[in-house]
């Protein structure tokens, strides 16, 4: 362990969990990275409800630890409240400002908690704007394949939203709902389904397709070559 840089994932439910433990883990290993998924601390110890207040606290605590672990994050923007900013980030006219509003807020925030060394070198956000399952689209093939439904209809889906990361976010047309849909018996298993398709598409295409998502990753890989004791 000594030669691998430790990561927390503060995640928000067990699928995203799932997700970074199965997925994300064995790529991030091959490349000196400790990656473990932690579910957002709460009352009674179950995930969810994504607060600033208690995600703030995770920061610390496990910022707290050790001095050079570092600590991100694996949530979907609409499962966060009482976040800095939130209202005026949902507000914005389209994908690309929102991704701008929503960082620049969670910068600032913290910013104002630990100092700003800290923040820049220890703390690496990440959020999908929409949803987790937007990562699926990355591979049409797959995804048609396991759904068992037809590749032009998720062809048609990427076409209208340009790329899985901007699949967007309404009751109707959401990643999930969009899943549900084309899901045989109109129903999606998040949870079961969900990770085992994207083990099968695996990273290097979701780091191809999904541009957010790849600059995170990035980002984890070029601070563990630079590993320092902070």
């Amino acid at each position: 362990m000594n030669n691998f840089t430790e990561v927390i994932a503060i995640v928000e439910g067990k699928t995203e969990q799932d997700f970074i433990r199965k997925v994300v883990a064995p790529y991030l290993h091959n490349k000196g990275i400790y990656i473990t998924p932690v579910q957002v601390s709460k009352p009674g110890g179950k995930g969810g409800d994504v607060k600033f207040s208690r995600v703030k606290n995770d920061f610390h605590n496990h910022l707290s630890q050790r001095s050079d672990t570092l600590v991100t994050t694996f949530l979907d923007l609409y499962g966060l409240k009482e976040w800095p900013d939130l209202d005026a980030v949902k507000l914005e006219p389209n994908y690309e400002n929102m991704i701008e509003r929503l960082y620049s807020s969670t910068d600032k925030a913290l910013k104002e908690i630990f100092d700003s060394r800290t923040v820049e070198q220890r703390i690496i956000p990440f959020f999908a704007i929409y949803e987790f399952e937007a990562l699926l689209f990355s591979s049409p093939e797959k995804l048609a394949e396991k759904l068992a439904c037809s590749h032009e209809s998720i062809s048609r889906i990427l076409t209208a939203c340009k790329e899985p990361e901007q699949i967007n976010n309404s009751p109707q047309t959401a990643p999930s709902k969009r899943l549900n849909t084309l899901a045989p018996r109109g129903h999606f298993k998040k949870a079961s389904e969900g990770v085992a398709i994207a083990s099968e598409i695996g990273i290097d295409t979701m780091r191809e397709k999904c541009p957010q998502f790849n600059q995170w990753l990035e980002r984890l890989v070029n601070i563990a070559e630079g590993k320092k004791v902070f």
